[in-house]
């Protein structure tokens, strides 16, 4: 009989099953960014060669059904290995420590603290961009809803603010984790509604609404009509190669994130939860962000909507998307506070899934002895707490990166390759543990779905690496991301030498799961 490894930090997390399925699907709903993808989807269409082709609604349904193959791994496995961490204990128990751990650095567990420091900023860019529609004399604000590289901004404030939402979101988490997973569920709950509400304006206010909108940006300095913007979109309605420049855009925001939920599976209740939590979630996030960018071309045209999202001044100077559009559209102030508080919520509610999630692949890594053991304490409370102070001083600084030595928001964008190819060792992972551990329909399913999923990510980075004008390629993305791998090797040779001396052999961990 095989000995039980005497490697894991203790016997047990330590955290509290105390996640319901309304809980799970909200943190891979959050994970998702729908909300996000909405509202920040200007900022790469200016930087596209062209608009013309790009069809928004069909590149939505395409990158989600390229991502099926993903969605399936994920409920299997988390099904199989239902662990804090997730996809980081499925990978490092198939492809070995050294492997799983340094991919799992760059691909989630810091690769992942970038895209947190950009969605920080998006709440702050969400906030300034809802009072400016409210309140349009107002600098301050406009210095908040401004990109830190356009004339106007105020970076300063931007990382002041960014930072305010950060602390207090990790100060929640700290002292009462269980009050932060419900108020993502509150969040979520509250941003779908929003999003939906939105949608049923834009129908309601019709083309009329639109150009009524377009003629108040106008008179307001924007210099740009229906008709003008209408009429600087020349080309099809839908073209392959031009719509294909775009869809790194949804495998950046949405599709691929369904890891939340299975990565504090452990604290999931109930087998149906553990089941059902990424399938509904996915189908979920499809209908809201495809339905939302429909409702767009419906009422506004699609010539139109690509006009105004190749527009930098609309973009830029008037925030122009999915959520001011249909606040843009009524003139009913209860229903414009309404869809701009959703718009707000939304994005912190992403900052709110990524401080939970983040803390517990920290802490699956250092309960697997690879990071030191001290950050996978956890307080009387069920918190990670030295986990999550490593996220906080990270995170902070990046935010500070990105405010003022690049003063841009897409210079984080960069840094999405290190999870596209950590996703891409997930459906290797799923081959190589269907066949060696399933058999029957399960076996053939992660095979197929595994190689599948190992292709689209290897497109989606290698489009990611050819165009980094468009999807953030500088110094600090990259070099964050190779950092991280250098500072993965260091560490688990490291690791590995430091208990070798002590008597303890790291690699016996990988052979068999975490405790719970």
């Amino acid at each position: 009989m095989t000995q039980k490894a005497p490697v894991f930090t203790r016997e047990a997390t330590g955290l509290i099953r105390n996640v319901s399925l309304l809980d799970a699907v909200s943190l891979n709903v959050s994970n998702m960014s729908a909300g996000a993808a909405l509202a920040v989807v200007g900022y790469t269409t200016i930087l596209l060669p062209t608009m013309s082709g790009v069809n928004l609604v069909y590149g939505s349904i395409i990158v989600f059904v390229m991502l099926i193959p993903q969605i399936i791994i994920y409920t299997i496995m988390t099904q199989r290995m239902a662990r804090t961490g997730g996809d980081y204990v499925w990978v490092s128990r198939t492809l070995g420590g050294f492997l799983g751990n340094v991919l799992a650095l760059p691909g989630y567990t810091l690769g992942n603290l970038p895209y947190a420091s950009l969605i920080a900023l998006s709440a702050v860019f969400a906030i300034g961009s809802v009072g400016v529609f409210f309140f349009p004399s107002s600098t301050s604000l406009l210095g908040l809803a401004l990109p830190g590289n356009i004339s106007g901004a105020t970076p300063s404030l931007q990382f002041v603010v960014a930072s305010a939402i950060l602390i207090i979101l990790m100060a929640i988490n700290i002292l009462r984790p269980k009050v932060a997973y419900k108020l993502i569920s509150i969040f979520t709950i509250f941003g779908t509604f929003a999003v939906v509400l939105a949608i049923i304006t834009l129908l309601t206010a019709g083309n009329n609404g639109v150009v009524n909108y377009m003629n108040t940006l106008n008179a307001s300095g924007a210099n740009a009509t229906y008709t003008s913007v209408s009429n600087s979109y020349t080309g099809p309605t839908f073209d392959w190669g031009a719509t294909a420049t775009m869809l790194p855009f949804f495998a950046l925001f949405v599709y691929p994130w369904v890891n939340a939920g299975p990565a504090v599976a452990s604290e999931i209740k109930g087998k149906n939860s553990l089941k059902w939590n990424v399938p509904i979630s996915a189908i979920m996030v499809m209908l809201l962000t495809t339905g939302a960018f429909a409702s767009m071309y419906y009422v506004g045209g699609e010539a139109f909507i690509n006009g105004a999202f190749a527009n930098t001044n609309l973009v830029n100077n008037y925030s122009f998307n999915f959520w001011t559009l249909a606040m843009g559209v009524t003139s009913n102030a209860v229903i414009q506070w309404v869809i701009g508080l959703g718009w707000i919520l939304w994005i912190i509610n992403i900052l709110a899934y990524l401080v939970v999630v983040e803390g517990r692949y920290l802490m699956a890594q250092s309960f697997d002895r690879f990071l030191p053991t001290r950050v996978a304490y956890v307080s009387k409370y069920g918190s990670p707490v030295v986990a999550h102070m490593i996220d906080l001083i990270v995170i902070l600084g990046l935010i500070a990166g990105a405010s003022f030595l690049y003063g841009t928001f897409v210079s984080l964008y960069g840094t999405i390759v290190g999870p596209m190819i950590y996703f891409m060792f997930v459906g290797i992972a799923a081959v190589i543990h269907g066949i060696k551990k399933e058999v029957g329909r399960t076996k053939l399913v992660l095979v197929i779905c595994g190689v599948l999923s190992a292709m689209v990510f290897f497109w989606l980075t290698a489009e990611f690496l050819l165009y980094p004008a468009i999807w953030g390629g500088n110094p600090l993305a990259y070099g964050f991301l190779v950092g991280s791998v250098i500072f993965g090797v260091i560490v688990y040779y490291g690791s590995k030498t430091y208990h070798a001396r002590r008597g303890i052999d790291i690699s016996l961990v990988f052979k068999q799961l975490p405790p719970e």
